[in-house]
């Protein structure tokens, strides 16, 4: 277990953190999660998730220390990275790369109660943010986020339980782990 990489990516509110949360405390592993940088880079300059968006769209220098953060950290092995990027940034190491995913309605409204705000302001927040990162990905890096080819699994997480998609985790690290010998 020690030098596995697995990847949960996905956009917001899919259940990234979540998942990634249990598959470290469960297995033992280093978690990293770049919303995490995000949320924190954004309260150390006292603004908000979208001010730090926009300022991002036009300084690079943000999204490419989370992402080298995310490399750095993870590729030794013994890890689980969760962001948006987090499949792409590992993809020529990582054992498993999973990608959730869920409508928009239900990923806002996740957002918003577990924040406690108002749906509608989630909402456009979530809108303008992808849309953000969507755009600055492609610049910065030439990737599309859209694409999911390079995913060994799509998980659409409102069409299971989280105990069910606890389980469908553990069988996918334990069937790796099992053929990897």
């Amino acid at each position: 277990m020690k030098q596995i990489i697995i990847t949960i990516s996905g956009f917001h509110g899919v259940g990234k953190s979540t998942l990634s949360k249990y598959i470290s405390e469960k297995y033992g592993l280093k978690r990293v999660s770049s919303g995490e940088l995000f949320r924190r880079i954004a309260s150390e300059r006292g603004i908000s998730l979208e001010e730090l968006s926009k300022i991002a769209e036009n300084d690079y220098s943000i999204d490419r220390y989370i992402d080298e953060l995310m490399r750095k950290e993870c590729s030794a092995g013994g890890c689980v990275g969760d962001g948006l990027l987090s499949g792409w940034m590992l993809k020529d190491v990582a054992d498993i790369k999973i990608w959730l995913k869920s409508p928009l309605s239900l990923r806002v409204k996740r957002i918003a109660d577990r924040e406690g705000r108002d749906y509608d302001e989630v909402y456009r927040e979530t809108v303008l943010r992808e849309e953000s990162e969507v755009k600055r990905f492609k610049e910065i890096y030439g990737i599309d986020v859209l694409d999911l080819s390079i995913y060994d699994y799509v998980i659409d997480t409102s069409k299971i339980s989280l105990d069910g998609l606890y389980r469908l985790a553990d069988l996918i690290i334990n069937e790796y782990l099992t053929l990897r010998g």
